[in-house]
């Protein structure tokens, strides 16, 4: 297995790139630099300065330190996931019901009123007799 820091430093950035679910080009554009650098990095045929490392790890939201760490922290990366899914879960929730509150005042429709029967309705009825 490889261990110099070019190959640890561009397994480290995939996988953090990929539990946030960013592409490269988010990543790039997160770090302020160019798609084609990160590419190069993670192909191992390039070496970020300090302050790239810094900006990188951040746009990763990571200590610049997990850059080279030789161990993964598969549970670290389970509670950024957990965290990222309730966290979605939740904003589609709210649109939802926000949605649905939304759509009930624009009708003046209260939620506690019988609808109308409709004409779909009545056929079906029609029909069971």
């Amino acid at each position: 297995m490889k261990s110099s820091l070019r190959h640890i430093l561009a397994l480290n950035m995939r996988k953090h790139r990929h539990i946030l679910g960013l592409s490269q080009a988010k990543l790039a554009e997160s770090a302020n630099i160019a798609t084609a650098y990160v590419a190069m990095i993670e192909l191992e045929k390039k070496f970020p300065s300090v302050d790239v490392l810094e900006r990188i790890a951040r746009a990763l939201k990571i200590d610049p330190t997990e850059l080279f760490a030789k161990t993964s922290h598969p549970t670290e990366a389970v509670k950024k996931f957990h965290q990222s899914f309730l966290s979605d879960i939740e904003q589609v929730t709210k649109r939802h019901i926000e949605g649905f509150a939304h759509n009930i005042t624009d009708a003046h429709i209260s939620p506690y009123e019988v609808p109308q029967k409709t004409e779909y309705q009545g056929l079906v009825a029609e029909n069971e007799k």
